[in-house]
């Protein structure tokens, strides 16, 4: 663990390059390969008439970008709920707020024919909000509030009960399955720029709310009457930070569909590095995050190309091993 200031700045810095390196090897790596300098003319002095220019302008850079905002949502949110529900385990795609916004977004699309992520998006949240409402109260106990092992068996329940409502009605609406199948697979190809630039100040806005609410964060780890005596607005504080996960969850989905693990795997990583302050702990979040994102993409469309594997399966191969890590060490301390 990075323990001084100078460590800690260095590890960033260290982060934010693997972010770089992912984020250009995501915008030169594919079925067509692109040179730096392609890169760098493609940016600066674009030429519709080169190939190599249009595949960067036309789809690596919107995909770039959708990868980068969704990584960086989905590991925030991951871990604002692992500190909400004081539960290690936690994350939106473990505990059901990723099913059902995509739930929702599937009802949106088949039923009302809602096609654009600025549409979609709000759908998800409504979904995210009520699955996250399910889990908070079936994960409750009588006596001791939530129990961390009730709310990860309520995510599995909720999760199983909205992915087979939304299989449900594609098989019902057969038009939709095929276009819709990649999405749910967790995929951030094909998503146009213009589309996803309109939900970024919703996610900037979450991103400022959840580091605001970084020193009161630090404190929920402590039993609520010492929080209380510290003064602290205990339900306020969950309140706007449930809010919070369920914005960039929302966001996440209806722009990429269902990626899994990287809520749950990579606020272990941050902790690991940079302690629990959350005032490292969420910027180094969204930066690895981003990156492991990035680069699960690039290596989807290398594996066997001219087909690409989604991200969400590249995620899911990554995330389950490390999964079932976590929980073993979480049953051993316990």
């Amino acid at each position: 663990m990075l323990t001084s200031l100078f460590a800690r700045t260095s590890g960033a810095l260290a982060c934010l390059f693997l972010l770089l390196l992912a984020a250009t090897s995501s915008l030169l790596f594919g079925h067509i390969q692109v040179s730096f300098d392609k890169l760098l003319g493609s940016l600066l002095d674009y030429d519709p008439g080169s190939l190599e220019h249009l595949v960067i302008r036309t789809e690596r850079f919107s995909r770039t970008v959708t990868a980068l905002i969704v990584g960086a949502g989905l590991a925030i949110a991951g871990a604002l709920m692992q500190t909400l529900t004081r539960n290690p385990l936690a994350s939106p795609g473990i505990l059901g707020i990723n099913a059902g916004a995509m739930f929702f977004v599937v009802v949106g699309a088949t039923v009302f024919s809602l096609v654009s992520p600025s549409e979609l998006v709000w759908a998800a949240f409504v979904g995210a909000a009520i699955a996250a409402l399910l889990v908070y109260f079936l994960g409750q106990e009588a006596r001791s509030g939530i129990s961390p092992v009730r709310t990860v068996l309520a995510g599995v329940a909720v999760t199983a009960l909205f992915v087979s409502f939304a299989q449900g009605l594609l098989i019902l609406n057969q038009d939709r399955f095929e276009s819709i199948l990649f999405w749910l697979a967790g995929s951030v190809s094909g998503r146009e720029l213009d589309a996803v630039l309109p939900l970024l100040p919703v996610f900037a806005i979450a991103l400022v709310i959840a580091l605001l609410l970084s020193p009161q964060l630090n404190l929920l780890g402590l039993d609520d009457e010492v929080i209380r005596g510290l003064g602290l607005r205990v339900g306020q504080v969950r309140l706007l930070t449930g809010l919070v996960v369920i914005v960039l969850a929302g966001t996440s989905v209806a722009m990429a569909g269902l990626i899994g693990f990287v809520g749950l795997i990579v606020p272990h990583m941050a902790r690991g590095l940079f302690g629990t302050d959350h005032r490292w702990v969420l910027p180094m979040a969204a930066l690895l995050g981003a990156a492991l994102l990035l680069a699960a993409d690039t290596v989807a469309r290398l594996v066997i190309p001219p087909q690409e594997i989604p991200v969400g399966v590249m995620t899911a191969l990554l995330g389950t091993p490390l999964f079932l890590h976590l929980a073993r060490q979480v049953r051993k301390s316990s």
